[in-house]
């Protein structure tokens, strides 16, 4: 099954940063893949879900990770800072 996003999603892949338009959807044994047109060149790839990450978005909670503190948890941070900024894949 293939399901345009409206709006699409800015996403950032091994590729760099790209809005995906489309995604498919193959079964219960198969990834999600993602249709992604490229910020740098409008080339269209389609990534499959491990390899893509959303965009940073500091309204949202998805800020660019900072270094935790030695000895620091997630228990003892505040709620407000607990969200997570999950890293971009290997390329």
């Amino acid at each position: 099954m293939i399901t345009q996003l409206d709006p699409p999603l800015p996403l950032e892949t091994p590729k760099g940063a790209g809005l995906a338009h489309f995604v498919i959807d193959y079964g219960p044994e198969a990834d999600l893949v993602w249709v992604v047109f490229m910020d740098k060149d409008g080339a269209c790839w389609s990534v499959p879900n491990p390899e893509i990450r959303m965009a940073l978005n500091w309204t949202m909670g998805r800020r660019k990770p900072s270094a935790d503190a030695p000895g620091e948890s997630d228990a003892a941070r505040p709620a407000a800072s607990v969200h997570r900024v999950f890293p971009r894949p290997a390329e």
